[in-house]
């Protein structure tokens, strides 16, 4: 007997991650032929193309032009959580609760991190005012 199920469908996401996991596999810049093939080619390639189009309108991903297509690289993680962050405390009317909110959650070590980060930034933003007075 032949079992005619048709294969599980992906989650949008999922297909989000596994591209994002075969870019940062790569030794630079991946083409979007280069990333379906890692991917075993189960996927068309213009799904390939739509995923990757998603992934840059939310900074996942950048992309440089090869010849006539392009050629495409992860965002470091860092620099995307940070963007994430961002997008959250700006989709809020109430930004201080949320930074308090955030601040609270912190494990001592982070709070001092937190702290020493603030700081710096303050001393780089007060550089400029020496000699003011």
């Amino acid at each position: 007997m032949t079992d005619h199920r048709r294969p599980r469908r992906r989650g949008q996401g999922e297909l989000e991650a596994l591209v994002l996991a075969a870019l940062r596999d790569a030794d630079g810049p991946a083409t979007a032929g280069w990333v379906q093939e890692r991917l075993g080619g189960d996927l068309a390639y213009t799904t390939v193309i739509t995923i990757l189009t998603r992934l840059l309108e939310k900074g996942a991903v950048s992309r440089e032009r090869a010849g006539r297509s392009f050629a495409w690289t992860p965002a470091d993680r860092a620099g995307l959580a940070a963007r994430k962050m961002r997008e959250v405390l700006d989709a809020e009317s109430d930004r201080a609760a949320v930074l308090a909110g955030f601040v609270t959650g912190l494990d001592p070590d982070d709070e001092r991190l937190l702290r020493d980060l603030l700081g710096h930034a303050g001393d780089a933003g007060n550089a400029g005012d020496a000699g003011d007075d």
